[in-house]
Parts: structure tokens; C-alpha cells; sequence
């Protein structure tokens, strides 16, 4: 299988010289770094090509790392039912930079770009409607980057005296932010079956 997806590494960066920066076959899945200039030419170039074929669009995400200098990578995973191949497309860009929108050759990435400008803020250029899809319509950052606070910057609530939802900035009261950290086991009032078997073993 990995000599097959060798091959089929060698193959694109033969055809795509210009696209490919590298490529690696690990878990069984072919691995193609890529510039971001040129990403909609090169899925199409994947979906058409006979040796590809990788016709379905399974799935685009990102992954955060705030110490690089090109601090995303937008990752794309592609299927082949002809070919019984998977591919996996990762291309690194920096913050302030947007990256093609391949909705052009797969209708259903248009949903998929959404969600990762929602999560991470990352820019698709030429999305017909680029717009949150998983967070509220004042939603303030990205949730799924790395800086952003776990406890978010504002709660959602329905006020009984409004009847209505309201906004209100996050505050924690500092005794729910005392821990222990005691197992839940530990100093326990009550015996569970079998915790008799321990006694017995020691004496």
C-alpha cells in the first residue's frame, strides 16, 4: 500500500512541481504539503486527473500554532473511491493572509471554509458567502485558536425580567476556582462491593 502511495506522491509532484513543496506516506495516507497560491488549480487537478481521481471532499480544518511565523494550517482530506486512496493537503500561511476558496470544485466546501473562518478566523478568498456558521451573529473571536480564553468572553443567558436573551461578560466567582484536585474515591463514606476482598488480602 505505502509503495502504491509513493508512487502516487511522486506522480502529482511530477505533474504539479510548481504546487508541491513535499509529500510523505504515513499511516496509510498520502501527505502532500502545498503552496496556497495555487490550491484551486490543484484540487481540480486532483479531482480530474486518471490516476487520481479524488473526487470527494471529505473534510477541511486548521491547526493553530501562534509561534510560527506562517501560523495555520488550513488541512484538507480528499477521497478517492476509484483508487481506494485517501490524501491529505496541508498549506501554511500566515495570519493576515487568506487562502483560495475551492468552492469553484467542490460545492460542498463552501460550508466547510465557513466553519474554519468561524473557528479560526482564517479568510477564503472568493467564498460567495463567507459568514459564521457555528457561532452567534456578535460572536467576538475564534474559539478553536490557541489564545483564545477557555471560558470565552461573554455568557448567554434568558432573562426572566427582559424575556429575552441577554449578553453579559464572563465572571467566575474565585470559590469555583478552588481545586483540590482530590480523587473523587478518595476519603469515600460509603463501601462498594468487593472493597471487602482488600481487607481480607491484608490481613
Amino acid at each position: 500500500m505505502s509503495d502504491a502511495l509513493n508512487e502516487l506522491g511522486a506522480h502529482i509532484q511530477a505533474k504539479r512541481p510548481d504546487d508541491v513543496l513535499s509529500y510523505c506516506v504515513t499511516n496509510g495516507e498520502l501527505a502532500v504539503e502545498i503552496a496556497p497560491t495555487g490550491l484551486a488549480g490543484f484540487v481540480e487537478f486532483l479531482k480530474v486527473d486518471r490516476t487520481c481521481r479524488f473526487s470527494s471532499l471529505i473534510d477541511i480544518t486548521a491547526v493553530d500554532y501562534p509561534e510560527r511565523v506562517k501560523r495555520f494550517d488550513v488541512v484538507y482530506h480528499f477521497l478517492s473511491m476509484y483508487q481506494n486512496h485517501r490524501i491529505r493537503l496541508k498549506c501554511a500561511i500566515r495570519e493576515e493572509e487568506s487562502v483560495p476558496s475551492i468552492t469553484d470544485v467542490h460545492k460542498s466546501a463552501g460550508w466547510f471554509e465557513r466553519e474554519v473562518f468561524d473557528m479560526f478566523g482564517i479568510l477564503f478568498s472568493g467564498h460567495p458567502d463567507l459568514r459564521r456558521i457555528l457561532t452567534d451573529y456578535g460572536f467576538r473571536g475564534h474559539p478553536l485558536r490557541k489564545d483564545f480564553p477557555t471560558t470565552g468572553y461573554v455568557e448567554v443567558r434568558y432573562d426572566e425580567v427582559e424575556k429575552r436573551v441577554v449578553y453579559e461578560p464572563v465572571t467566575l466567582v474565585q470559590e469555583y476556582r478552588q481545586f483540590d484536585f482530590m480523587s473523587p474515591w478518595e476519603g469515600a463514606q460509603y463501601i462498594l462491593p468487593g472493597d471487602e476482598k482488600t481487607d481480607e488480602a491484608k490481613g
